[in-house]
């Protein structure tokens, strides 16, 4: 830059006698070279306040006193050779990172912190308008923080040299001051407002900045102080630059000029002792000194009120003191505490504060948004609030939903709220579900809109073409993101159909709505036809009515019994004697269909599981047979190892003097027999062999130890000290003294009556134990434990539970729901670990955990779970990770949302092979969707014979193999029962 400025100052001596556009032009060039070196000795400040004296160090050698050509040509000079190649190389990497942050913009312009890093290189390098453009473009998109905007602020406040630039800085914290309830941006925007007061209208526009400022953060408790004090010395200057001259003035010119001014300090001083604030005390000493007069009896009244106010919120500020950010949680609570209140502007303060920590929740702001359109009203306010939330959460479609309402609510011209609307649709849901939810209701306005008593109206035309829009939008950018539409059951179309039957009279454009409905998997569903046939029954004509009920009959898999009754019910009342006989004789032929169908595959489904059932007992008899023929290759092997004794023993008492053989897993030891020979068994020094001894001596400890197991009397578990027990599994079968090793590790959580590790009857440990403490508050801190590792396996440490009393308790620590933060890896490397995987993740955000799936030998599966702070940064990790590769692996990422799990059948409630088979629901490949809805009326919900009795007991074998079928009469007594 200093070799540059050089090269343009010479050609200017060169050229003197240039024209005055060449002139005007080195004029705006030699500016913009200013401005740029303003803000690089700005940078330079911010970077002396960080990194302290050595910056300052590194810089004595540059001298101001010359002007800003002669420092950077100084500055220049004074670095040597090597430095300039540095800055050159680091100025080339800053301008390639520069580029590659601005491509990736273009690509996706929600980064949040690529926009954090264009803006920070920028302004390394002094690019002014760059950096003003980058910023710009970012708080068009993001809410900024404080910090941010301070930054901001000052580059800009060190920049302006004239009126205009004034006019620019006030526009900027008009901006910075609606993001979030910021003291700090206040205080700096009142400061900066009285270096104008010497403009026109300079001191109007101070008192109304402060004023501002103590409506918006006034009542804030341990920062409010800090704006009432700056407002009260502002004006207290001007009395004291008033007092010289009040003894001059007239008795009307003084109480015009200075007695009016000092009333301005009395109110001040009143208005804020009115307020509970910290360090109220020293307020009232200070109003005390100032004041020529005795305070009045009614301040002193206020300001023990607020006193009194004060104690009553102290709780609920230390304890956001003591707590550490975001402290959602205390401020759930002050906000619970203020609603009690009920003081409006308490209220909007404390939602504001907790906004400022936990901007990315979007309950609260849900909540927030939901008491300002219930309680307040104001449309500014109103609508302020709900335009911040969608900033802060635009994922969340429930904001973007109570965004329209609102819109609407308050009349907004249309033209804002389509623009609003489509936002939402560019905001990047994460669920194909949500893309319906907006939809609907931006559908809903327009459908609110048009004036129906009108044949044809403009309004009308634009709901028409808006549910064309959101078909093919579903269809084809939805669908094609998320391999689904989100509307299965065709809610869009259907409520489509319903304005144009009941609304618009055309119920040739309902029918053709739901012939599309019925071609998109929905025929077979009974709900549909039903939800069809009412509305032709409404608004259609009988005739379309029984053409639409024997399509059902046809079609309908799920409750075709309920449809058939349906088509008899009505030709009963309304149809001929040649239309009873057709529908008695399509729905005899279709319940005699869907009834082979269904035994047909109850068949199918039991020669399934018996085929299943055999594969397991072989599998069974494999592992038994292989058990079988390393227990015996093991006897021979010892056998060969005692032939040397005297006497020889028989099989069984050979196998009752052998050590019991251990599970195979990775962290047991290896078998007695296949222990490697001790000192002892070796040759002797002098070619001789040493005693032959019948055992190592860590083979006869081990022994001893098996028989004193042995001897131990069985202690049966008492139930009755579940409560404070934990069950203890999954641990190491090796353990040689598994008391003395768990003992210490769970008296860390408080006194340990027993630790009671469990044998087998040979004397082996089985792998579990149970704990038991004195208190029960003890044993819930143990269960903290769970999953740490015992020598070398993870330990499960669960609650002690009767199976027997409570056979469906489980135990599993994580949730199974959907998890918007949380991320679920999977084709990890094994060898991925937790540090590498979390090095990884936490370029995309705030990692907060990471947890690695393993098998019960603490083995890794290949799997993670990764939870962030919020579902942005779990968005952008999304987007940025899956297909990532690691370590030549192809890893996917996805949102947490694991499959339900099923509940182990009951035994009982299996058939055999042979037996009689009670047709079961047929629902398709994939069971029973989430959408569906089951629609069968409670007449017809009968509950299974054989369940009931497999559950009370088991059941008598059945008296008949067919199932009895119920008479129209039947059907429609049980359809019509209340």
């Amino acid at each position: 830059m200093a070799t540059a400025a050089a090269a343009s100052a010479s050609e200017v001596e060169a050229e003197p006698k240039a024209g005055p556009k060449a002139e005007g032009e080195e004029v705006e060039a030699k500016e913009a070279r200013t401005r740029r070196k303003v803000l690089s000795r700005a940078v330079a400040t911010a970077t002396y306040k960080t990194v302290g004296p050595e910056w300052d160090q590194q810089e004595e050698g540059v001298s101001e006193s010359d002007g800003d050509e002669e420092y950077a040509m100084a500055s220049s000079a004074e670095s040597s050779p090597g430095e300039y190649e540095w800055e050159y190389d680091e100025e080339e990497k800053n301008q390639l990172e520069i580029e590659r942050l601005e491509e990736q913009l273009s690509i996706n312009v929600y980064d949040y912190n690529c926009h954090v890093d264009l803006i920070r290189l920028l302004r390394l390098e002094g690019e002014l308008t760059k950096v003003r453009m980058a910023r710009q473009k970012m708080s068009e998109i993001f809410p900024l923080t404080e910090e941010l905007w301070l930054e901001w602020l000052h580059d800009e406040i060190s920049m302006a040299l004239d009126g205009l630039d004034r006019e620019h800085v006030y526009d900027l914290f008009e901006k910075a001051v609606k993001d979030y309830i910021c003291p700090n941006i206040w205080l700096e925007y009142g400061q900066y407002s009285v270096g104008g007061i010497g403009q026109k209208g300079g001191l109007e526009k101070v008192r109304s900045v402060f004023e501002r400022a103590l409506s918006s953060v006034g009542l804030h408790m341990t920062k409010g102080l800090a704006i009432w004090e700056a407002y009260r010395e502002f004006e207290s200057a001007i009395v004291e630059a008033a007092r010289p001259i009040a003894g001059f003035l007239s008795p009307f010119d003084r109480e015009q000029t200075f007695d009016s001014q000092l009333e301005k300090v009395h109110s001040l001083f009143r208005r804020q002792l009115a307020i509970p604030l910290y360090d109220m005390e020293a307020t009232f000493a200070e109003y005390e000194e100032w004041s020529e007069d005795p305070i009045p009896e009614s301040v002193i009244q206020n300001y023990n009120k607020a006193l009194q106010q004060l104690e009553k919120y102290k709780p609920y500020e230390e304890a956001l003191l003591q707590a550490e950010a975001p402290r959602l949680a205390e401020y759930q609570a002050y906000i619970d505490f203020e609603m009690k209140i009920g003081d409006p502007a308490r209220i909007q303060l404390i939602f504001e504060r907790a906004l400022v920590e936990n901007c990315l929740v979007p309950d609260l702001w849900i909540r927030y948004s939901q008491y300002l359109d219930r309680q307040l009203k104001v449309k500014d306010l109103v609508l302020s609030v709900h335009s911040r939330a969608v900033r802060n959460c635009p994922w969340t479609v429930a904001l973007w939903s109570r965004y329209l309402l609102a819109m609407e609510r308050h009349g907004v011209d249309h033209r804002v709220i389509s623009v609003t609307f489509e936002k939402a649709l560019s905001a990047g849901f994460i669920q194909a579900t949500d893309y319906v939810e907006i939809w609907q209701a931006y559908l809903d306005y327009l459908r609110r809109r048009v004036d129906f008593k009108q044949d044809s109206s403009k309004e009308l035309e634009e709901l028409r073409s808006a549910f064309a829009r959101a078909l093919e939008y579903l269809k084809q950018e939805v669908e094609e993101r998320f391999s689904e539409s989100g509307d299965p059951s065709c809610l869009i179309m259907q409520n489509w159909a319903r304005i144009e039957a009941r609304l618009c009279n055309n119920m040739q454009k309902a029918r053709e709505l739901w012939d599309s409905i019925m071609t998109k998997g929905n025929a077979k569903y009974a709900n549909m036809w039903l939800e069809y046939y009412n509305l032709e029954r409404a608004h259609g004509d009988t005739q379309h009515c029984r053409k639409a009920l024997h399509r059902a009959v046809q079609c309908t898999s799920d409750y075709p019994e309920h449809v058939c009754e349906v088509l008899l019910t009505m030709e009963r009342t309304e149809g001929t004697l040649e239309d009873w006989d057709i529908a008695v004789q399509k729905t005899e032929t279709r319940l005699a269909r869907v009834n082979e169908q269904r035994i047909k595959a109850a068949e199918k489904e039991a020669a399934l599981a018996q085929q299943e059932e055999e594969k397991v007992e072989q599998r069974k008899r494999a592992r038994a047979e292989k058990k079988a023929l390393k227990k015996k290759k093991k006897t021979r092997g010892s056998d060969k190892s005692k032939a040397d004794e005297d006497d020889e023993k028989e099989w069984g008492d050979d196998e009752e003097e052998q050590p019991s053989k251990r599970r195979r897993v990775e962290n047991s030891v290896p078998p007695a027999g296949e222990a490697e020979p001790g000192p002892e068994a070796r040759p002797g020094l002098c070619g001789g062999s040493a005693p032959a001894a019948a055992e190592p001596p860590s083979e006869q400890q081990e022994q001893r130890a098996a028989a004193r197991r042995r001897d131990v009397p069985r202690v049966p578990h008492d139930s009755s000290k579940d409560g404070v027990t934990v069950f203890v599994s999954n641990l190491p079968y090796g353990l040689q003294e598994p008391a003395a090793t768990l003992r210490p590790l769970f008296e860390a959580c408080g006194d340990v009556v027993e630790v009671r590790p469990i044998f087998s009857n040979r004397g082996d440990f089985r792998g579990y134990c149970y704990v038991e403490f004195k208190e029960e508050a003890v044993a819930l801190r143990a269960l903290e434990l769970d999953r740490q590792t015992v020598e070398g396996r993870p330990m499960f440490v669960s609650p002690c539970v009767d199976k027997s009393k409570n056979p469906d308790f489980k135990v599993f620590r994580y949730s199974t729901a959907l998890e918007k933060h949380k991320l679920f890896v999977s084709g990890l490397p094994f060898s991925c670990t937790k540090e590498e995987l979390e090095e990884i993740c936490k370029a995309h955000g705030t990692v907060k955990d990471i947890r690695l799936v393993t098998n019960r030998a603490g083995k890794p599966k290949g799997l993670a779970y990764v939870e962030y702070e919020n579902e942005s940064q779990a968005s952008q990790a999304v987007l940025k990770m899956d297909g990532m590769t690691i370590k030549e692996n192809v890893i996917k990422v996805a949102i947490s949302n694991p499959p339900q799990r099923k509940a182990p059948e009951k035994p009982e409630a299996r058939k055999a092979p042979g037996s009689a088979m009670v047709p079961r629901q047929i629902y398709g490949a994939r069971g029973k969707g989430r959408t569906q809805l089951s629609l069968l009326p409670r007449a017809l919900q009968r509950p299974s014979a054989t369940a009931a009795q497999a559950e009370n007991g088991p059941a008598p074998p059945p008296a008949a193999t067919e199932v009895p079928k119920m008479s129209n009469a039947d059907f429609a007594k049980l359809l019509l029962r209340k």
